[in-house]
């Protein structure tokens, strides 16, 4: 079986596409967007990893979606509409988008972007009429189905598909019909979004695509249970038949941060029937992901070679048990597929030989992180030493603390191991010695958030795991962006051999 290339030796950066500045309260794929680019390409980073652009849901976790296939409308930029003619810019004058520019209120978000998209759509009809008649065409495969699901969810006032009356939420063609004839404008309004989404991506992701820059994204392993994914497929989850409510729930088992363990909810694969469809959704999902971005990193990627399986009426994962997947089937129907295609394993947390085993079989390269590496005694595999080429070091995860807020809430032991391994002394700047280091380590990719660059403490934190309301939410801002630390950022490429032409390397 073929084993994809490996990636070239380089410095990444984690900036989610809502932490980019802008004067409407979230990031988009506008003006500032482009001076992001700028500004990486300047600091001779060549990866870019921006979390999944997927339309988010309760929560406002980007893990969580209603479609595996549609864009977030937060992300299509309001002055890119006043320049096509859909919005005028009084239209824009006296809302408010959120009093606190480092954080982003989603609530407002919800409340006013769609009545804006709304009017653009008004004009569109007529201005965009052909365009989008043509986008549409060529997205049939799932654009139809997404429009639809979320044209009913409106009508619902946004509750579960499995609230539904019984007729939708079975998909009975009478009555799906019935509701397409009657709310043809809703359903048009949808597919409108995602034509803006994907217009307004394509032309920043060829820009930074210019810039040799590699777009890396994300791919959830699960769907969300309150998806269009799961409504459109539920014959390929393990849901009831009748009542199509969840029998088992994706999750991870107890360990050192938690004693319940992770209850996710998502639904789980029927592994059988996945593969009895010739892997058809996965095929369909993955295509999805690389028009988007050039990397794909698979998270969960534990859960591919086996899943933790929670009977979806517990209230905490510590009942789950171990359930074997079709891992190998499944990634060479995907190599097959897309024999070009590049993934990065997320291979955090307790790993299995069986899992290694699987990720070096096609020679995907897994992640260290730092934080992850200090315990009793320096023998852990994410300490520099222990690393392999073919991996990606991170000095922080969306999911974890920032380096700084690392840094200032370890207590005096770990502080001690940390100073110990990496030589620090009182009056050092531990944080960039930190960063040097790993920049100066084997691993084909350094990966840093921005907020390590920047020095932020957990005040900077994406997101808390197992958590609600305060997550998804910070941001950066034009004062960031600064011309020295680009500078600083380079020259340290050009020191351990991150500063090249951005090609990939064929094995």
């Amino acid at each position: 079986m073929q084993k994809q290339a490996r990636l070239s030796r380089g410095n990444g950066v984690i900036l989610p596409i809502f932490s980019i500045p802008s004067n409407y309260g979230i990031g988009t794929f506008g003006k500032k967007a482009y001076q992001a680019v700028d500004f990486i390409a300047d600091s001779a980073i060549k990866y870019w990893q921006i979390l999944p652009l997927g339309q988010t849901s309760y929560g406002d976790s980007p893990y969580q979606s209603f479609s595996s296939f549609a864009g977030n409308p937060y992300f299509i930029d309001l002055d890119m509409l006043i320049e096509d003619g859909l919005l005028e810019k009084e239209e824009l004058e006296n809302l408010n988008f959120g009093d606190n520019k480092r954080y982003v209120d989603y609530g407002i978000q919800y409340n006013l972007r769609y009545r804006i998209l709304e009017k653009a759509y008004d004009k569109a009809k007529d201005l965009k009429a052909t365009e989008i008649a043509a986008f549409r065409k060529e997205e049939s495969e799932w654009i139809e189905d997404y429009a639809l699901f979320m044209a009913i969810k409106r009508e619902k006032f946004d509750v579960s598909w499995l609230e539904w009356d019984d007729e939708l939420k079975n998909r009975d063609k009478k009555a799906l019909a019935e509701f397409k004839k009657k709310n043809e404008d809703t359903i048009g309004f949808y597919v409108f979004i995602q034509y803006e989404f994907f217009k307004q991506w394509k032309k920043l992701k060829e820009y930074a695509n210019r810039k040799r820059i590699k777009i890396i994204g994300d791919l959830p392993i699960y769907v969300a249970m309150d998806s269009c994914d799961a409504w459109v497929n539920s014959n390929i989850l393990k849901l009831d038949p009748d009542t199509k409510e969840p029998l088992i729930v994706g999750g991870a088992p107890p360990d050192a941060y938690s004693e319940d363990g992770q209850l996710w909810g998502n639904p789980v694969y029927d592994w059988e029937k996945v593969g009895a469809s010739d892997y058809d959704f996965w095929i369909k999902r993955i295509g999805a992901c690389l028009r988007l971005y050039d990397i794909l990193r698979l998270d969960h990627f534990r859960g591919f070679e086996a899943y933790y399986a929670i009977p979806a009426t517990d209230d905490n994962a510590r009942y789950g048990k171990w359930e074997k997947g079709k891992p190998y089937e499944l990634f060479d129907k995907i190599i097959k597929t897309f024999p070009d295609a590049l993934f990065i394993a997320e291979d955090l947390g307790y790993i299995t030989k069986e899992v290694d085993d699987l990720k070096n079989h096609y020679n995907f390269p897994g992640m260290n992180v730092i934080q992850f590496a200090f315990g009793e005694n320096f023998d852990s595999n994410y300490l520099p030493h222990n690393y392999v080429r073919n991996s990606v070091v991170y000095s922080s995860t969306h999911d974890s603390d920032t380096l700084q807020g690392f840094l200032d809430v370890a207590d005096e032991d770990l502080t001690k191991l940390v100073d110990k391994y990496f030589g620090l002394e009182d009056g050092d700047d531990k944080l960039w010695k930190i960063n040097r280091a790993l920049m100066a380590s084997v691993s084909d990719i350094a990966m840093f958030e921005i907020q390590d660059f920047l020095g932020y403490g957990n005040d900077a934190k994406i997101n808390s795991p197992s958590t609600l309301g305060n997550n998804w939410k910070w941001r950066s801002i034009d004062e960031d962006y600064d011309e020295k630390l680009a500078k600083r950022i380079k020259e340290m490429s050009k020191i351990y051999g991150r500063y090249d032409n951005g090609q990939i390397e064929k094995e």
